[in-house]
């Protein structure tokens, strides 16, 4: 079973999930958003399946440079037609494993998912 994890290379978060997978000896593949954009119906399938408000990142440089416009559209309007054209905007790390889709990293939940 492939696991995906999906973010951007420099966020602080996304190495140290990228770090736990590896020194777990968990095969996986990483997708650079910025170079690799998920096409829209991956980003909707987040959407529909975590929420608007844990999909995006509103501690990103993106959110803080965006207009008030922007900002309700990714809130409470086509949040993935935002994402898909700021994929820096979208809240990271994304796992994919199986059946599990989850934003952010936690060492526990890391663990739950993988029974280390």
């Amino acid at each position: 079973m492939t696991v995906k994890l999906y973010g951007i290379p420099t966020c602080d978060t996304v190495r140290k999930a990228r770090k736990w997978l590896t020194e777990h000896g968990i095969d996986h593949q990483f997708v650079d958003v910025r170079e690799s954009t998920p096409p829209k119906s991956q980003i909707e399938h987040w959407v529909n399946s975590l929420g608007a408000a844990k999909m995006v990142n509103k501690r990103s440089t993106t959110w803080k440079t965006m207009s008030d416009e922007d900002r309700s559209e990714a809130e409470t309007g086509d949040t993935s037609a935002v994402l898909l054209a700021n994929p820096t905007l979208i809240k990271r790390p994304v796992l994919e494993h199986g059946d599990v889709l989850d934003v952010g990293f936690s060492i526990d939940a890391y663990a739950q998912y993988f029974q280390q």
